[in-house]
């Protein structure tokens, strides 16, 4: 009897079930945010891509993704501009070191230098011994010799004239001194000369980015071995194929990077390989990604004229199969339907929708590369 009223129950419980889904209104919802009047998906979770192409995400694998929307109202803003360029050295804060002759590469008193070293002006980073050519070596030699004999003449012929003070004119004593100090001092450059080495020191205080040098090295004349940079103060340089288009910018980003500021400080008044270089100085702030010396950009300048359009965070443009970005409209309580859109970037974290959306659609701004990768 016990089994016949547990089963008894159990037929009572899936009836109720039964009827309170076929008697559930439009809208109704279960405890877990379900659509009672929806047919149950036959997907794990209920995740699952429509024929139309449009998603379905039920409530509670909505809160699960944080997936977060918004209405996008029609707006105004500066039309921008996006621009190829690299990094580069600010000129006032950078320097290379160059050896005037060629020679053989010494350690400096801190060793070689090597990237990423910290140096301060005039500090010695190398010597460079110089050497000469066989036959430039022996005139030096030569004339080392030669200067060294007559050197010794002159001594002698002082000694003499100082023995006889006073019986031969003080000029002629003066005279043979002068002549003593003259050769010792030639004497002594040419010695110099034979085995002098050059102190190469920092142009500027900063970091060293590059440094080709090794003990023992062989370097020519005017031959680059080491660059200094300041990475706090570092610039872009951009180019446009649009003379005009310097009158024309304002506020520019580095597309993809946060944290720089960049400031317009002119535009070339003469073209380079066909294009027009745009300077800007950078502003990075704290904690920002580091950049480095020729890596390649991509800038974002603001035009002084205005566009209409609506604003959007940048992480609710995603790419389609196609590879065009489409944003993610919520069309129903757990249906999300992808639109192709045209876009302009306004800053590192901020787009433009130009075409594509109506004021009144519901965008999806967080959770959009999720959803793109229910299948």
């Amino acid at each position: 009897m016990k089994s016949l009223s547990s089963f008894g129950t159990q037929v009572a419980m899936l009836a109720l079930a039964s009827c309170l889904s076929a008697w559930a209104g439009p809208g109704a919802h279960g405890p877990n945010g379900e659509h009672l009047d929806q047919a149950p998906s036959s997907s794990v979770g209920g995740l699952a891509r429509m024929p139309d192409g449009s998603v379905n995400v039920p409530k509670l694998a909505q809160r699960r993704m944080e997936l977060r929307t918004q209405l996008a109202p029609e707006t105004e803003a500066a039309a921008t501009i996006q621009l190829p360029g690299r990094i580069v050295a600010d000129p006032n804060a950078s320097g290379q070191v160059q050896a005037t002759h060629g020679g053989r590469v010494e350690p400096g008193p801190r060793g070689l230098p090597m990237a990423g070293q910290a140096v301060k002006q005039g500090e010695v980073l190398v010597w460079v011994r110089h050497h000469a050519d066989p036959f430039a070596l022996a005139a030096q030699q030569s004339q080392r010799a030669e200067l060294k004999a007559a050197r010794e003449i002159a001594e002698q012929r002082l000694r003499r004239l100082e023995s006889l003070e006073g019986t031969v004119p003080r000029k002629d004593i003066d005279a043979a001194r002068i002549d003593v100090q003259s050769l010792t001092e030639r004497e002594k450059r040419i010695a110099e000369s034979l085995d002098s080495r050059e102190p190469l020191r920092a142009p500027v205080s900063g970091v060293i980015a590059r440094a080709d040098v090794k003990a023992g090295q062989i370097v020519d004349t005017r031959e680059v071995l080491i660059e200094i940079i300041d990475p706090a103060r570092l610039m872009v340089e951009a180019s446009t194929p649009d003379v005009s288009l310097g009158s024309r910018l304002g506020v520019a980003h580095l597309a993809g990077v946060e944290g720089v500021k960049l400031q317009m400080v002119g535009a070339a008044r003469s073209l380079r390989d066909g294009v027009l270089p745009l300077n800007f100085r950078v502003s990075v702030a704290a904690g920002a990604a580091p950049l480095a010396v020729g890596q390649t950009v991509t800038l974002v300048a603001a035009l002084k004229e205005r566009r209409k359009g609506i604003v959007l965070p940048a992480s609710a443009v995603v790419r389609s199969p196609s590879n065009e970005p489409i944003v993610w409209i919520k069309t129903g309580a757990e249906r999300f339907m992808p639109q192709p859109v045209q876009i302009q970037p306004l800053d590192a974290i901020t787009v433009l929708v130009t075409q594509g959306l109506a004021a009144d659609n519901r965008v999806l701004v967080q959770g959009a590369a999720l959803v793109a990768q229910i299948r």
